[in-house]
């Protein structure tokens, strides 16, 4: 097939009479490979595109492949095959490609002779790569760390294959379901130098058109970056399809061609240009400049692109013909990117914006809020799965493991099944049911490849000697108490890497099924510890189907910074403490019935009722704050409506629209709590509440935490009354909030929210309840500043939620919906046994002062997000044995980081780094954690020294990057724009029209310095130290 289009390429410069030398122009990539625009007319860009999902009514293969075009007509790899000859006949010719999910593919396939072309028509700017990220990610449910890692994975891939030719310049989040700030504010750290999106809130665009601000100065991070997270952002005038009328895909459109043969009884010229120069007119009015966009193409379509190019190539044709009339309409085929020139060519001043653009509405009862949940498993199974990625690459990194250990190509393989997750509608719960399925399979096979290489990490980094260490073995369903390491042996070993570095303390739970058990910590001292019963709401999890375990082991650890930590586990034959170690066996008691029930430690009490069980207060006991406090568990019912017009809109995976304000309550009759454990000095105490048979809850007070969880599990939720349910966590307090409450962005910096209002026009809200509603990422709270309290709740998973009263937090974990009007089925998630989903989850829930609850939760968000990695080995040996034999504890540092700064990246690269390199190059990221002011201490800039940071490898040198990892900083130059606020007036004459950006500077002590929020990125040249070559016991 790539043969025959080599011919084809051939043929096609034969016709159209061109040089016999197939690249032959003297132009450049980027803005000089642009076509001529004429100055004084309206230039229309025409970018010819395709929008391909990766993955949505099909799965990513079928969608590449063709497959099942009965659900839909869509075959990505016939799209590329047929774009080709089309640019190679002309070399006025764009098209612009997105996904390198698919491309990759596509040019894997392709022979050498075809991947020549291609090479040739990106170094001529005719074939040009917009965002290069692996997929398009969503903005509301996705994680910072995982936007960072797809994009970086679909740069590198441009970069080994074209170069700087393929260094995408522009981002284009044109289908994605509102905008992030944090979105922005990575994309100018990427170094683009601007941004288009398709879809904006209807009432917004009315706005901006009329005020001709689709176009603007997105502030990404005001507080803290300032300038180099300022980026130019435009709003599509047609959403991201052509004007009506000027559609011509031969698959999926109606428009008519144009038909310009006067002998014809169908010619219609003078009416296709009557309708261009209408549409023209009408788009131009709203902006700015003499220059317009027409997105030309949709979703995947150009799969015969011959019937595109030949009608746009007679519309310009006809159109750019009148100018001789008097015409000032100049067609031009083009890309974003030479749109972008122009616009910043025109040396105007432009509005600015600094919050973001959530929730998205399409119509007055259209909120799309309800993805911010949708399919909360998948959700969880993504944040997961990126934790174990990043414990992957470390640990590849840090055992420095070669091309023989055959890493690079296993961490490969997690890495593209996590780049396509973050795809707007995978992690965003908006794909088919089989989709969804297919993407989870993706996602497990590459944990199981990773497993692999964390095996083979272990190999090298554990051994004394020559010996070598056993197998690991993983268990992937701890969160539901499910492990079969744990409840088929008497004796094992517990590995856990910490993949933060820091030390720190984490309580480990593990499912057994005996009633008494020694642990050995990994200085051979015995560990105290607890056994429980496992929760009534675990048990009835259906996914547990084959579990044994009755009970959990739980006991604190210590773990090590960046590195691992052993503990040996031996079941005991009864309930008696052995006398030879200090493990305590604790016995639990029961309060009275006529008590209220306290869960308390050192630091927060909880409260709840003797008669219903119902949480009351919630108290800080090192601060003596004190506050009301209730949480349950309530449901909206979706509106099923047919959508046949606005007010019919129902509730479904995208759109969170409630059958009214008002929640019903789960519990019928009201809540009962059956089980507590709450001896104090305990060194964990439960509370199990039962709210109905679907929704249960256990409440954990950790015996040093400054936290309470929440741990829920809800389903199957009933549709027996054929009525789909939307259920929420609700916390209601007595703090006075006056309306504002804060979310994260993609885990990030906090956002301020206004109940009823947005800060870009005057807010007139249809749905009360859902357009109140936004992404939750990692955390929301509520402050009451007259009081200078502050309730803080941290997730698991990204959810959506609001305060849609005073003192209240809502937070929906789970939705099942039976209408089958968008997709074509509904959001009706059945679980392993088909009766329902259940989902588990938790809450992480602070009280404590304004000033001092940064701290607690910055902290907290980073450990539930780098959670530790557990894994087993079952070998019957005692610690004495196992300790001359292997290391016990190691750490990959040489001493902790600071405790405001994050280890976000630390792996290999896969190939050569985008600076030269004299060996195998490493990727490093340090991040600092706190926002400006958030903290008197933590909030202040922080010095790092790389020279002795790792213990495997030393830090020779070290080459600043973009955030992408694509380029070196000093190389950077981004345009530079002026804003209408006064705050930006730089010239924009050619010989100051980029911002240039120093890279760093390093000193014989490699020391780097964080300012809140900074990032900063790093190819690092390392030399194996001499000790770990060695592989001496006392050396690591």
């Amino acid at each position: 097939m790539t043969d025959y289009f080599c011919i084809i390429a051939v043929i096609l410069y034969t016709v159209h009479g061109a040089p016999t030398d197939l690249f032959h122009s003297t132009q450049n990539c980027g803005y000089e490979s642009c076509n001529p625009v004429k100055d004084g007319m309206i230039n229309v860009h025409l970018v010819p595109h395709t929008h391909d999902d990766v993955g949505w009514l099909k799965t990513v293969d079928q969608y590449y492949y063709g497959d099942q075009n009965d659900i839909a007509l869509a075959g990505v790899q016939y799209i590329l095959d047929s774009v080709i000859p089309q640019l190679i006949s002309d070399p006025s010719k764009r098209f612009i490609y997105v996904e390198i999910a698919f491309f990759a593919r596509w040019w894997r396939e392709q022979t050498d002779s075809m991947r020549h072309i291609v090479k040739g028509l990106v170094a001529e700017g005719r074939l040009e790569f917009i965002l290069g990220g692996w997929s398009m990610d969503d903005e509301a449910t996705t994680h910072y760390n995982a936007i960072i890692d797809q994009h970086t994975l679909g740069f590198d891939f441009l970069r080994q294959n074209f170069n700087d030719c393929g260094r995408p310049r522009v981002a284009w989040q044109i289908d994605t379901f509102g905008h992030s700030r944090e979105q922005a504010s990575l994309f100018a750290q990427m170094g683009f130098d601007g941004l288009f999106f398709g879809r904006l809130d209807f009432q917004d665009k009315a706005n901006r058109l009329k005020k001709k601000t689709m176009e603007m100065i997105w502030k990404g991070s005001p507080k803290n970056l300032g300038q180099t997270s300022e980026l130019f952002t435009g709003a599509l005038y047609n959403q991201y399809g052509p004007p009506s009328g000027f559609c011509w895909d031969f698959d999926h459109c109606d428009s008519s061609p144009i038909m310009d043969d006067e002998r014809l009884h169908d010619y219609n010229v003078p009416t296709v240009l009557a309708d261009l120069f209408k549409a023209v007119n009408d788009q131009a009015v709203h902006y700015q400049t003499k220059h317009i966009i027409w997105t030309m193409g949709s979703d995947f379509q150009y799969d015969n692109a011959n019937v595109w190019y030949k009608n746009m190539d007679k519309l310009i044709k006809y159109a750019n013909a009148l100018q001789a009339n008097g015409s000032n309409i100049n067609l031009l085929y083009s890309t974003p990117s030479c749109y972008l020139y122009q616009l910043n060519k025109a040396g105007l001043k432009w509005t600015t914006k600094e919050d973001d653009f959530f929730p998205y509405s399409n119509d007055p009862h259209s909120v799309w809020t309800g993805f911010l949940t949708s399919r909360p498993t998948l959700k969880y199974y993504v944040r997961r799965t990126n934790n174990f990625l990043q414990v992957t690459k470390q640990m590849d990194a840090l055992a420095m493991l070669e091309d023989t250990d055959n890493s690079t190509y296993n961490i490969n393989i997690l890495k593209e099944a996590m780049g396509v997750a973050q795809h707007h509608d995978a992690v965003s719960g908006t794909e088919k049911q089989p989709v969804a399925y297919d993407y989870a399979t993706r996602l497990a096979n590459g944990v199981n490849e990773c497993q692999k290489v964390i095996n083979d990490a272990y190999g090298k980094l554990m051994p004394l000697g020559s010996q070598k260490p056993p197998s690991h073995q993983f268990c992937t369903q701890l969160n539901i108490s499910f492990c079969a390491v744990t409840e088929n042996n008497k004796m094992f070993q517990l590995y856990i890497y910490n993949p933060i570095a820091r030390s720190v303390e984490y309580y480990v739970k593990l499912p057994v099924v005996g009633q008494t058990y020694s642990v050995i910590g990994p200085d051979g001292t015995a560990i105290e510890t607890q056994v429980l019963p496992i929760s009534p709401d675990t048990m009835r999890i259906p996914e547990r189907n084959g579990s044994l375990a009755t009970n959990e082991l739980i006991f604190p650890t210590t773990l090590q910074p960046l590195g691992f930590t052993t503990y040996f586990i031996q079941m005991e034959a009864d309930k008696k403490t052995n006398p030879n170690h200090a493990t305590k066996i604790k016995h639990l008691s029961k309060s009275g019935d006529s008590d209220d029930i306290v869960l308390e430690n050192l630091f927060i009490s909880l409260t709840f009722d003797h008669q219903t069980g119902r949480l009351k207060n919630m108290k800080n006991k090192r601060n003596n704050i004190s506050i009301n406090m209730t949480q349950e568990f309530r449901f909206y019912y979706g509106f099923d409506g047919n959508d046949s017009r606005d007010e019919l809109q129902p509730s479904n995976s995208y759109i969170f629209r409630p059958n009214g304000t008002q929640t019903y309550n789960c519990s019928t009759p009201s809540l009962t709590t059956k089980t507590y454990y709450t001896e104090p000095g305990e060194l964990v105490q439960e509370l199990h509440q039962t709210f109905s048979p679907w929704v249960t809850q256990t409440v954990i007070l950790y015996e040093n935490a400054r936290f309470a969880e929440f741990q829920w599990t809800v389903g199957p939720i009933p549709i027996d009354d054929k009525l789909g349910k939307e259920v929420i966590s609700k916390f209601t307090t007595d703090l006075k909030n006056n309306g504002f409450f804060y979310t994260d962005a993609n885990g990030r910096e906090i956002l301020e929210r206004r109940r009823d209002h947005r800060d870009t026009w005057a807010l007139n809200l249809s749905e009360p309840i859902a357009g109140n509603y936004y992404p939750i990422n990692s955390r929301i709270f509520i402050q009451d500043q007259i009081a200078n309290v502050q309730l803080t709740i941290l997730n698991d998973r990204s959810q959506g939620g609001a305060s849609i009263q005073d003192g209240e937090i809502e937070i929906m974990v789970h939705r099942r919906l039976l209408n089958t009007v968008s997709l074509g089925e509904a959001l009706n998630e059945t679980g392993s046994d088909g009766k329902g989903l259940v989902v588990r989850g938790s809450h992480y829930v602070f009280l404590d002062t304004v000033e001092a609850s940064a701290a607690l939760h910055r902290e907290k968000a980073e450990e539930l997000f780098m959670a530790p990695q557990l894994s087993f080995t079952t070998e019957q040996t005692k610690y004495s044995d196992w300790s001359k034999n292997f290391r016990t504890m190691w750490s990959g540092v040489k001493q902790a980081l600071p405790p405001n700064v994050h280890l976000l990246t630390l792996e290999q690269f896969a190939g050569t780094g985008p600076a030269p390199s004299q060996s195998q190059p490493y990727l490093l990221r340090l991040e600092h954690m706190y926002e400006a002011d958030e903290d008197p201490t933590l909030s202040k800039p922080v010095n790092v020294s790389l020279q002795e940071l790792f213990t495997t490898f030393e830090i020779t040198s070290a080459t600043e990057l973009t955030l992408g990892a694509n380029l070196p900083l000093s190389q950077l130059e981004r345009l530079k724009w002026m804003s209408a606020d006064g705050l930006d007036t730089e010239s924009t004459d050619d010989q100051d029209s980029y911002l240039k950006y120093q890279g760093l500077k390093l000193h014989d002590s490699l020391t780097v310095t964080l300012t809140p929020m900074q990032i900063r990125t790093f190819q690092i040249e390392i030399k194996i130290r001499q000790q770990f070559k060695q592989s001496k016991p006392d050396s690591i």
